[in-house]
């Protein structure tokens, strides 16, 4: 029988918890993260249906660990940084890590791995035998992929038209996708869904499409 529980998956720079939810079913582990940028609810909106989705039917022989809210104080203040303006898409520990950024809304922070959301990441990554990574964004629509998850992007693709591309087409040093997906060797996508998308259309075809990816990971 599959189990689900929460638990404490890191913590903000302001101290507020970050739970993570574990669904165990044995197998692979995934890993899925929502919110990164707190500017983006379309990620958060995704990964709370498919939140939903998992706690009412979660049948598959692996182990998911779903992260709703991953940037909480951004979530809360509406800002694509968290609560030191950090982006924590560019603060990971990557060869490219640079303390340059192209405008404020990039900056990686005083140094790679500066911020507490982060460490928490780091160490979860660095303790499970991870085999895919999903996080959920919002932009131009595209299916981002860093390493061999093309199987998964594609199960997305065919339910959202959605077009698989290795490049995002811009320098992105210090991202989980050159932290884990290139340089870690554990396949990452960044899903990209468009802004502004209605919170209807995500919950209906966005986060089932997720849930539909997972199913190749079983054992």
């Amino acid at each position: 029988m599959n189990q689900h529980y929460i638990f404490k998956f890191s913590e903000t720079t302001s101290g507020l918890p970050i739970w993570g939810h574990r669904f165990e079913g044995g197998g692979a582990e995934i890993l899925v993260l929502g919110g990164v940028h707190g500017d983006e609810p379309e990620g958060v909106v995704a990964a709370q249906k498919l939140l939903e989705i998992c706690w009412k039917s979660f049948a598959y022989k692996l182990n998911l660990t779903l992260v709703p809210q991953f940037n909480l104080d951004g979530i809360l203040k509406g800002t694509r940084g968290n609560a030191r303006g950090v982006d924590l898409n560019r603060n990971l520990p990557t060869k490219d890590w640079s303390p340059e950024a192209k405008s404020e809304r990039y900056f990686p922070g005083s140094k790679a791995l500066s911020e507490s959301e982060n460490e928490g990441l780091v160490t979860f990554i660095e303790t499970h035998p991870l085999e895919f990574i999903l996080t959920l964004h919002s932009w131009f629509p595209v299916l981002n992929t860093n390493g061999d998850c093309n199987a998964a992007a594609a199960i997305i693709a065919a339910r959202t038209g959605y077009r698989i591309d290795p490049e995002i087409g811009y320098p992105t040093p210090g991202s989980l996708g050159t932290y884990a997906g290139i340089e870690g060797r554990c396949p990452t996508l960044t899903y990209e869904i468009e802004r502004d998308l209605d919170f209807a259309s995500i919950q209906k075809i966005h986060a089932p499409a997720v849930y539909e990816s997972l199913k190749i990971y079983q054992k």
